[in-house]
């Protein structure tokens, strides 16, 4: 295809179409001899005769067929490559990988996939499940694009890191407990109680509230997935501690009931992401839609 100019193809499809170089240049917005210019070019690179011009019309050689039947597809091509660059340049398209931490909510997630989808429906966005601390190295190694990590991490040069959420902690009770309007650690630690797996966010954040009062209580169940910790109240198995936008939709169900914690626990996220070199434009498509699902008060 090096031997092939794109605007010569175009012509030899003209006249294909129109039946004459006259009616071709008038198309094209070329002069008479332009176009006479560029078929003579293109029968020259290829070595091979594409048009018989008789006095009335311009008739294709076999020769001719097959490259107008080839360009054509060529040309289309062309076409929808110059759409994809442009597509990419302006963030409509592209890959973007964004690391999720245990306690990004598994309600939120889809509500934000389906946005991006409404909105850049050609950015694919890559999830992968990775702890707060990894997501940040990563970010600076450059093998994720954004993360969303529990707040703060500690700061690194090639990373922005952005608050994003401060989502309210509360207990998902069994609907039989008889419990207080507030749970406090002095009710729940003499009871059975799962919340998120060791190393992560949430459960230094449960420890340490349980710690304030001087208790060092031990999980029914340690588990990293919100949704089996749902599971478990609406089970009767025990109580768990979640995050509220993880269990609003539980709201009003019979099997379990929300309770605020005494004192108030708070789960703090931030969205980071590299800023050297500056996001491309999917990067910062993906960023401004995260900021819509921000919610994040001291």
């Amino acid at each position: 295809m090096r031997n092939l100019n794109l605007d010569q193809l175009q012509t030899l499809i003209a006249i294909a179409d129109l039946g004459t170089f006259a009616a071709a240049a008038q198309a094209l917005h070329l002069a008479p001899p332009t176009v006479s210019m560029h078929i003579k070019e293109l029968e020259s690179r290829l070595g091979a005769e594409l048009v018989v011009r008789g006095r009335r019309q311009a008739d294709l050689t076999p020769a001719g067929e097959v490259l107008v039947r080839e360009g054509r597809q060529l040309l289309l091509a062309s076409d929808d490559l110059v759409e994809r660059v442009r597509r990419h340049a302006s963030g409509r398209e592209g890959m973007v990988r964004v690391g999720v931490s245990a306690g990004v909510s598994t309600r939120l997630l889809p509500r934000m996939l389906e946005a991006l989808a409404a909105r850049s429906p050609g950015v694919e966005i890559r999830l992968e499940a990775v702890g707060s601390a990894e997501s940040m190295q990563r970010l600076k190694a450059g093998t994720l694009d954004i993360a969303i990590v529990a707040s703060p991490q500690p700061p690194l040069a090639e990373v922005k890191q952005t608050p994003w959420r401060n989502d309210p902690m509360v207990a998902l009770l069994p609907a039989a407990w008889e419990a207080p309007d507030r749970i406090g650690p002095d009710w729940l630690a003499s009871r059975r109680w799962a919340s998120f797996a060791p190393a992560t966010q949430m459960h230094g954040l449960i420890a340490n509230w349980f710690g304030q009062a001087g208790h060092h209580p031990r999980p029914f169940l340690a588990l990293s997935y919100p949704g089996a910790l749902k599971s478990l109240a609406v089970a009767s198995q025990c109580a768990a501690l979640l995050p509220m936008e993880e269990v609003e939709d539980l709201q009003g169900t019979p099997g379990v009931q929300i309770r605020p914690l005494q004192p108030p626990l708070m789960r703090p996220m931030a969205v980071a992401h590299r800023h050297q070199p500056a996001p491309s434009p999917a990067v910062e498509g993906v960023l401004e839609l995260l900021a819509d699902f921000a919610d994040f008060a001291e």
